[in-house]
């Protein structure tokens, strides 16, 4: 049996908080409000799990989108709308990631401080395989022709598609630190009174994180380097390929949102770069779509591994009830398919 970190540390390893940011797009709570009156709502679970490890038995931190949710698909309801509305603290991952949000907002009305767990974080810039699939396999725009003009004078031409930011931070531990000390200053200002609490309990969570960063590398440690070969549904596991030594081939759906879709042409590529890295697997997150990543297994004879936890965690009797389950989970299942 594979050794995990501990989720609860003997002692605290040495933490340097930085500054973090927080972002109220109205009046916080009142300075000296009840904690426990508090409303504090997390966009997706992971985050609301990682708020807890902050907060601790001060707060009751709630998940705004069910388990199982892709946040990218999400489409809120009214009763969202009302529980951010009664809301006093939204904490959410930011650099575009819940690109429903900002209606949702405007709608919802009430004040409240809204803590952005990524500010501070600079997107990753893509490696040399995927610059190189992006210009190679560029896409084709075209213009109709305006109102009363042949079909024929429409107009096409390549363009290669400027490189999305990705906002997927949370899947490499070191990132999760800024977000933990991004959600320490929020809660600190929403609840002055518990200062002491949660940076104690920052400190200790950051440990925990420092101790997973280590647990993952020496896991991955198992895989040869030339043999860490990611190729997954779309373009989410940047930042864990850059912290750990993979090379990203490809991904079936060539886009940091899971609800684009790719075209033949892309997929026509994908299946060669597999062929010539001898790629040994497809993973998927849960809840996609495997029908595109189970034909391009067909044309290859390459593995498809599913299930694995990227934007929410699973329910408490799940295999990720945790952020930090969620990513021992995914390493276990992309070194045993590797290595």
């Amino acid at each position: 049996m594979k050794s995990r970190p501990s989720t609860q540390l003997a002692g605290l390893l040495p933490a340097i908080l930085l500054v973090a940011a927080c972002q109220p797009l109205s009046p916080p709570a009142p300075a000296g409000a009840d904690a426990a009156a508090l409303d504090v709502l997390a966009a997706e679970s992971f985050l609301a799990d990682i708020a807890q490890n902050v907060a601790g038995e001060r707060l009751v931190i709630q998940a705004l989108l069910p388990a199982g949710v892709d946040p990218h698909t999400f489409e809120p309801t009214p009763r969202d709308a009302v529980r951010i509305a009664e809301s006093d603290v939204l904490i959410v991952n930011g650099a575009g990631f819940e690109t429903w949000l900002e209606e949702l907002l405007d709608n919802a009305g009430g004040e409240r401080l809204v803590i952005e767990a990524s500010s501070g974080l600079a997107p990753r810039q893509p490696q040399e395989q995927e610059k190189a699939q992006t210009q190679e396999h560029p896409e084709t725009i075209c213009a109709v022709p305006p109102e009363g003009q042949p079909p024929e004078d429409e107009t096409c031409e390549q363009e290669v598609r400027a490189h999305e930011g990705d906002p997927h931070f949370w899947l490499d531990p070191n990132h999760v630190i800024r977000y933990v000390e991004n959600i320490r200053a929020g809660l600190v200002q929403a609840d002055p009174g518990g200062e002491a609490i949660y940076t104690q309990n920052a400190e200790a969570y950051i440990a925990e994180l420092r101790q997973l960063d280590v647990w993952i590398a020496k896991q991955v440690s198992q895989i040869p380097p030339g043999e860490r070969l990611l190729v997954t549904n779309h373009e989410s596991f940047g930042y864990f390929a850059d912290r750990y030594g993979f090379t990203i081939i490809g991904t079936v759906i060539p886009s940091v949102s899971s609800g684009a879709s790719p075209s033949a042409q892309q997929l026509a590529a994908l299946i060669n770069a597999i062929r010539a890295s001898q790629v040994k697997a497809i993973f998927l997150e849960t809840g996609s779509n495997p029908e595109l990543a189970e034909q391009i297994a067909l044309e290859t004879g390459v593995e498809v591994v599913g299930d694995l936890f990227t934007h929410s965690l699973s329910p408490p009797d799940g295999a990720a009830p945790t952020y930090l389950d969620m990513m021992m989970y995914n390493t276990e299942k992309i070194v045993s398919s590797l290595k």
